[in-house]
């Protein structure tokens, strides 16, 4: 503790109090504090000792090299662990730190905390550690073959390596292609797809009053604590997770975020001392989760006027060594891989599979893009046969209320996709711009363009798999001076849920949004309100607010009512307008102030949960998703023959989401996705050999710039209110890019002549696309 002391004395303060890093000054004085410009005195740094092998049986861990290291202060392995060295998710089968066998490249194995970053990282070098290697694997379908390597716990697995299989048995799939006039089948291959947010993953561990807290850039303070308390056998009551500014998660900040505030809390309780870990680029590109790559088999059968007789699937996603939240992943992939039609006989195979590669995990759609580069490949494959405009296809198929979805559930309500069909056809000019297409074609000899469109339809909320955690609370108070704090347990991570939590508030006490502050979001302020994902926030977490801003107004009406002995008045602005002789004009602030005088209680929490649903894993049938969003995406592509390279030239986007609560926000999101949906369809390839990944970085991996993204994007939305989100709306932020990749694929088979069935489409694919098309 000494050496605590004195390395305190140095950073200028008392262990565990905050200090700032002299040049995060500038960052600190907005309202934004990210966890890398964050210092505590008498803080360490951390820094992990990864796995060098795929499978290995750890024979020895020799630190002795590393802790003779100068600086450093210490070490953990796995018996440092205090409470249970697993990391829960949904299956509790990855361990904190690997005890004696190892199961991707990078899994830590023992971590160091030095004085420094960078002696940290020259003690964690310095490890030693004898291996016995075993055999590994690294692709699904042969992780599932007799005699296979055994990855998967047991205690996480369906059987051998198969995480989960699961399946939707709808009619009959034997008489819905007996009565199809055309049968379409392909294949299609997806890899990964890393998250690229804007700062790594990184947290700060401090000790406080026998209990811990984490301050991270992170989307789910929830799965955060339950994971520190976990591994430190603590009760939640004494685990607090406070979210600094995050620059983006696109689900690589849902679960992650619980491994590495666990790998800094065993540090920080060890050495009772602040610990940070901060991920580089390099070791967060090779070392945390992916979109899942997967192999998507389908057989679509439909009648010669283009009806949808039968669709069977069979998929396979790379869950890597562990399940974190493949089970989730798959089941949302597995719900849309019939996409967003009518279809009456339907089966569906889905399985994860355990490999010898980094764990995967959740990433922007959750599992549902694999599926919808496919289903929507096949419609545009089986309108080439019909002789159909893919389009008209889509519009003849498409879900309606009171049409069945693929697992049975019956839309009732907010259902906006052919209006979003219709608009789009307008939006774009659909017929015009495929013969301005044909024209272009005809007239150049080295470059060819291509008009793709995609459906797609979005459960929003957890769904059927995991209902306890759609739910949310909301803490709203006015203060003294009139002005409102509200706090919220979703985080804001560049998406605007900010600005449209603000405005629900705001809206809900009749106020201006001006008076609303939004408190920084810490556990400790509201219940669990679930994770910030399945574009939930404005829809739960919004409801939640509404629901507080709905009883605190109440109060404050209450409290109008009492001081001027008034039944009824109105309310302008700020300003409550009491009838009378002479008529009075009251502020809000001299409402507060009353309140603030009488004792009168002036805050309100709030609560919501989504709306009741059901799931029969034997069929799968049931209610998924308590609603759905929909959307109809059309690009325009133009690529160069001799290079191969595809440019997006124009695009078009049409949305239901209910009613949009902000527009401006709103098509922020649907651009933003439109751009990440072009890299996954055309550049964004993160190659990896014997698990892996051989150039973790941006030099390597390719995601779009702003000359990727066309100058012309159209983005407008169709409102179909549901009733059960605030003022209508429903979710968003997943959906855009969910459409936009399919749209893209299918514009670039267009413009090739082939079709694409291996993401994302390189130069070099398209390339040999063309040749088959000649």
């Amino acid at each position: 503790m000494n050496r605590a002391l004195k390395a305190a004395e140095r950073a200028g303060g008392v262990v565990g109090t905050p200090v700032l890093r002299p040049d995060a000054e500038a960052k600190v004085r907005g309202e934004a504090r990210y966890a890398d410009d964050l210092a505590f005195a008498g803080m360490v740094h951390v820094k992990a000792v990864r796995s060098e092998r795929p499978h290995a049986r750890i024979r020895e861990l020799d630190l002795a090299e590393v802790e003779a290291t100068p600086g450093v202060l210490g070490t953990v392995t796995a018996a440092d662990v205090p409470g249970e060295n697993i990391v829960p998710v949904i299956y509790r089968d990855m361990p904190l730190l690997a005890p004696d066998v190892v199961r991707y490249v990078g899994e830590p194995i023992a971590l160091v905390a030095a004085e420094t970053r960078e002696a940290a990282e020259a003690a964690a070098a310095r490890a030693r550690v004898d291996y016995e290697d075993l055999p590994a694997v690294f692709d699904p379908r042969e992780a599932l073959a007799p005699g296979a390597p055994r990855i998967a716990s047991p205690a996480a697995a369906d059987a051998g390596n198969a995480f989960n299989h699961m399946v939707i048995r709808n009619g009959d799939v034997g008489k819905g292609f007996a009565d199809a006039d055309v049968i379409v089948e392909g294949e299609y291959e997806v890899g990964y797809q890393e998250h690229a947010y804007l700062e790594p993953q990184g947290v700060i561990a401090v000790p406080e009053d026998g209990g811990m807290t984490v301050y991270g850039t992170l989307q789910c303070p929830f799965y955060v604590q339950n994971a520190v308390a976990n591994v430190l056998g603590l009760p939640l009551a004494k685990v607090r997770i406070v979210q600094t500014a995050t620059g983006g998660g696109f689900g690589g900040k849902e679960d992650v975020p619980s491994h590495l505030a666990a790998l800094a809390a065993v540090v920080a309780w060890k050495l009772r001392r602040p610990a940070k870990l901060v991920l580089d680029r390099a070791e967060d590109i090779a070392t945390t989760s992916k979109r899942h790559p997967g192999t998507i088999h389908y057989r679509t059968g439909a009648k010669r006027d283009g009806t949808l007789t039968a669709v069977e699937v069979e998929f396979y996603y790379n869950a890597g060594a562990y399940q974190t939240l493949s089970s989730a992943v798959l089941w949302r992939g597995l719900v849309h891989a019939a996409g967003p039609y009518r279809v009456p006989h339907v089966r569906v195979d889905a399985y994860s599979v355990a490999t010898n590669t980094v764990p995967c995990g959740a990433f922007r759609g959750f599992g549902s893009p694999q599926v919808i580069f496919a289903h929507e490949s096949q419609m545009d494959e089986l309108a080439r046969r019909l002789g159909m405009d893919p389009l008209a296809l889509r519009e003849k198929n498409a879900l309606r209320e009171g049409d069945a979805t693929s697992t049975g559930q019956v839309l009732t309500e907010s259902v906006g996709l052919g209006a979003c069909i219709a608009r789009a056809r307008e939006l774009s000019r659909w017929e015009e711009r495929g013969a301005e297409v044909a024209a272009f074609n005809r007239r150049e000899r080295f470059r060819r363009r291509g008009l793709g469109v995609s459906t797609v339809m979005y459960g929003v909320g957890m769904g059927a798999k995991a209902p306890l955690l759609d739910k949310a609370g909301a803490y709203l108070k006015i203060e003294a001076d009139g002005s409102v704090s509200l706090a919220v347990g979703t985080t804001e991570m560049g998406q605007g849920a900010i600005t449209v939590l603000s405005q629900i508030a705001a809206d809900g006490l009749g106020l201006p949004v001006e008076l609303v502050q939004v408190a920084p979001v810490d556990s400790s302020r509201v219940p669990d309100s679930g994770p910030t994902v399945a574009s939930r926030t404005t829809t739960v977490q919004g409801m939640a607010v509404l629901d507080a801003a709905t009883k605190l107004r109440a109060r404050i009406e209450d409290a109008v009512r009492e001081m001027f002995r008034c039944p009824s008045f109105t309310l302008e602005g700020r300003l409550f307008c009491i009838p009378g002789e002479p008529p009075r004009e009251v502020d809000i602030a001299e409402v507060a102030r009353w309140m603030w005088a009488h004792n009168w209680e002036m805050g309100a929490t709030g609560w919501a949960e989504g709306r009741p649903v059901d799931w029969d894993p034997t069929t799968g049938l049931g209610n998924a998703y308590f609603v759905y969003a929909f959307a109809c995406h059309v690009a325009l592509v133009e690529v160069d023959l001799l290079t191969g390279e595809a440019h997006v030239e124009r695009f078009w986007a049409v949305h239901d989401s209910g009613r949009i609560v902000n527009p401006a926000t709103a098509r922020g999101q649907v651009v933003g996705g439109i751009a990440q949906g072009i890299g996954y369809a055309l550049t964004e390839e993160l190659a990896a050999r014997d698990g892996r990944i051989l150039s973790p970085s941006f030099t390597a991996y390719h995601i779009p710039t702003s000359l990727d993204v066309p100058a012309e994007v159209a983005v407008e939305f169709v409102e179909a209110p549901y009733s059960g989100g605030p003022f209508g709306a429903k979710g968003l932020g997943e959906v855009p890019l969910m459409a936009s990749h399919a749209a893209v694929a299918n514009a670039v088979s267009a413009a090739a002549g082939s079709r694409l069935r291996v993401y994302p489409a390189i130069p070099e694919r398209v390339l040999g696309l063309v040749t088959q098309g000649a």
